[in-house]
């Protein structure tokens, strides 16, 4: 029986820690721990148990408790976090923090009894109006607060609660012993729309000459839906679809990973449907992941329709109980189906299917701070790991992808057309430089508007960027209010008076005066969705106008109201950012507008033209479905822009072939690897003198193959009142590039200017701002 224990804490430190075991105590690789660590207690996982250890015996501390019975981990899942802490080079600690729910990082029991949750009662949502006011009309606590529960038909738990009123309790614990109110606990899943005829292992045969994998406890049988036919009747696959599906489980149940390109509205998930029913058939889950929470709801309601199993949903807005919840029910083997935005990608499946990543070029696949991996590349080694297949959806394909294609790395599949008798939105450009614009909005883009509302269509308007007007200016002196902390200006926010700034999130009261010379005269530049909403609502008081942006989507609910009511046809003029771009489907949409097409083509970013090909693509899918034809109008100042016109007249792969041309000349990504050590302080001379350091550090390495780009400051030096400075590192061959982070990373921090400064390093990044 080994006695000492391997624990990996969540510091900012590249190793294990040696405790001893306590005694006759079974400990394996992949179970939490709580340990001593100075004067901290800390909670770790253990990566492996030994007889051996560097550090003297007189000096090992055991462990304080042992926080599971079976391991959180299966070996495969550690293995894969290990590769991800040594590829991205992030401690490994926290590499594994971050794969656990936020209940199970502090220690907390690895089960879960519900969400305690409180709600009117049937009797109080069975009364009038009328009898409710005359019953609580000496309290006014407790009928503002069983309005607020009659208001939220799934109740609310006590974050919310506590939001609403911070002395809610005593006021609740009255309305319930009035009867009025009552508490309950929310189950970890939602039951299917439609049960699964039995429960436990499916009864369907392995394929010959395969076992079924088992899970993290060894030999052990866990609980796997099993699926019967769709409990709602999906629409007839078309030729292209079906012929999607047949190449994919033609292939097997080994790893291939597959890129669907395929145009919006060609069904794309129908197709996952279909492939999911196929794996939960052989008694396997799947994994879905999307970029955003937005993209969930929609996504998630389709697949519980559709599929007789439970169906889990792990991202960020949910409550820590509920995460938890579905954790488990993953782990365990009782959802059929996870459904999740990036973090899901390390969520453990008892008997893994298929791996699904939809519109996997998307940027927020990518962790921004922190512990920095991509989750679509992540999902891809994890399939090939467990040796199941990837598919990753899009309409506009990452370039990093259609390489793979191009190397013949991964096996490429189309829906070239749009489902049922849909045709592709007919494209067209308006020239700014010769049109008059009222908030963002030209004469001929409201006559278009016009024409099709009064059709009976629905209108879209675009523009990434939110807020009443991002310049507020002086006309008597030329001041401008620019953000204290950030080399940025503020957001004029006219509803709430406000002027914010977009990076750091610094805001103040609107001034009343130029706070300069003392001058009324402020005049708001430019327009954001806020202003445009109150032109439309002036020019179209008739119709109405919804504006989905993160100002308006804050509440928990609010996003899928405005969904719902877009979809009902309630709104029908749509303005928004790029949260509306993606994943929704609005059959009456006939018109979009895209109001500022300009942003990416000029952009510091080299990945500017891509994102901005992919959100013009994208966001023109919305428009046209089934009988009604699409119409999209691109107002530009660039009309004649060669990237721009191959985008319009060509298509999404003719502008990629032109701009991979140029990445490959260049030597830069998906032709180059690149890895990007930032710094920040809040003095502007040590990011500078510590990257300059590091540089000297990085050519002692001496790795033939790495260019070393800078130092320079960042696009943005000043952020959040601290100065920024980026050292950029490009190699064309991967493998150079991680040799030189293995060698140079873990000496960065005995640096004497490390002292000084904040510093990162981000493998693969996606941003360089």
């Amino acid at each position: 029986m080994s006695s000492i224990l391997k624990v990996a804490l969540p510091l900012p430190l590249n190793e294990a820690f040696d405790y001893l075991s306590p005694a006759g105590a079974m400990v394996v690789p992949g179970v939490r721990v709580r340990v001593g660590f100075g004067r901290r207690r800390l909670v770790g996982v253990v990566l492996a148990c030994t007889d051996r250890s560097e550090v003297p015996a007189t000096r090992l501390k055991p462990v304080q408790s042992i926080l599971d019975e079976t391991p959180l981990f299966s070996a495969a899942q550690l293995e894969l976090l290990r590769w991800a802490a040594a590829y991205y080079h992030e401690p490994i600690g926290e590499v594994l923090m971050q794969a656990l729910p936020a209940r199970l990082r502090q220690g907390l029991p690895a089960a879960w009894e519900g969400e305690r949750r409180w709600r009117a009662s049937a009797g109080a949502r069975g009364l009038s109006a009328e009898v409710l006011t005359a019953t609580l009309k000496r309290a006014p606590a407790q009928a503002a607060l069983l309005a607020h529960l009659l208001a939220a038909a799934d109740g609310l738990d006590a974050a919310a609660l506590d939001e609403f009123a911070p002395e809610w309790r005593r006021t609740m614990k009255a309305l319930c012993e009035r009867g009025l109110a009552e508490d309950w606990y929310l189950e970890a899943l939602p039951p299917p729309l439609r049960e699964p005829a039995a429960a436990g292992r499916a009864s369907i045969p392995s394929p010959p000459g395969r076992r079924w994998p088992e899970g993290p406890d060894e030999g052990a049988v866990a609980p796997t839906p099993q699926c019967e036919p769709a409990a709602e009747p999906g629409p007839p696959l078309s030729p292209a679809q079906q012929t999607v599906v047949d190449a994919v489980l033609t292939a097997g149940d080994g790893f291939t990973p597959w890129l669907l390109e395929g145009v919006t509205g060609s069904g794309k998930t129908e197709v996952y449907l279909q492939l999911t029913q196929a794996a939960l058939a052989r008694g396997r889950q799947v994994l879905v992941l999307v970029p955003e929470i937005g993209l969930t709801p929609q996504l998630v309601d389709r697949f519980r329709r559709r599929l007789a199993t439970p169906v889990a949903v792990l991202h960020s807005g949910l409550a820590d109980g509920e995460r938890l919840g579905a954790w488990l029910a993953a782990r365990d083997g009782r959802a059929g189906v996870v459904i999740g935005t990036r973090s899901a990608v390390f969520v453990p499946l008892v008997r893994p299917g298929l791996v699904i990543v939809d519109e996997e070029h998307d940027a927020s696949l990518k962790q921004q701070d922190g512990f920095r991996y991509h989750a679509r590349d992540l999902a891809v080694l994890r399939a090939q790991r467990e040796g199941v297949p990837v598919l990753l959806g899009s309409a506009t394909p990452s370039f990093e992808s259609l390489a793979n294609v191009e190397r013949g790395q991964y096996r490429h599949l189309h829906l070239p057309e749009r489902a049922g008798s849909a045709t592709h939105p007919r494209l067209r450009t308006l020239d700014l430089r010769v049109l008059h614009l009222d908030a963002g909005l030209s004469e001929p883009l409201i006559a278009d508007m016009r024409r099709h509302l009064d059709a009976g269509g629905q209108v879209l308007l675009f523009i990434n960027r939110r807020g009443f007007a991002p310049t507020l200016l002086c006309q008597g002196c030329g001041w401008v209010a620019d953000c204290p902390r950030c080399d940025a200006r503020m957001t004029l926010h006219a509803a709430s008076e406000r002027l914010r700034c977009h990076h750091c999130g610094h805001e103040k009261r609107l001034p009343a005066r130029c706070p300069k010379c003392g001058g009324g005269d402020l005049l708001p530049l430019g327009q954001g969705t806020e202003r445009v909403e109150q032109a439309l609502a002036r020019r179209f008081p008739d119709y109405g106008v919804a504006r989905i942006d993160r100002d308006t989507t804050r509440r928990k609910g609010a996003l899928e109201n405005l969904l719902e009511g877009a979809r009902s046809g309630r709104h029908r003029i749509l303005v928004g950012t790029q949260m509306l771009a993606k994943g929704h489907d609005f059959p009456d949409l006939s018109l979009v507008g895209i109001l500022d097409a300009d942003q990416g083509l000029f952009s510091a970013d080299f990945r500017g033209p891509e994102r901005m090909a992919q959100l013009i693509t994208q966001v023109a899918g919305r428009a046209g479905r089934a009988e009604r034809p699409g119409e999209v109008v691109i107002q530009t100042r660039h009309p004649e822009h060669p990237l721009l016109q191959t985008l319009l007249t060509r298509g999404y792969r003719a502008f990629c072939e032109a701009a991979l041309a140029e990445r490959r000349a260049t030597a830069f990504p998906p032709y180059a690897s690149l890895a990007l050590l930032r710094a920040e302080a809040p003095g502007e001379t040590a990011p500078a003198a510590f990257l300059t350091a590091a540089l000297q550090l990085a050519r002692a390495c001496k790795v033939e193959g790495v260019d070393l780009l800078g130092p320079a400051p960042a696009p943005m030096e000043r952020r959040a009142g601290r100065y920024r400075a980026q050292l950029l590192l490009r190699a064309e061959r991967r493998g150079d590039l991680q040799r030189l982070l293995g060698r140079w990373v873990d000496r960065l921090a005995g640096l004497p200017e490390a002292r000084r400064v904040r510093w990162s390093i981000d493998v693969d990044p996606v941003e360089l701002f």
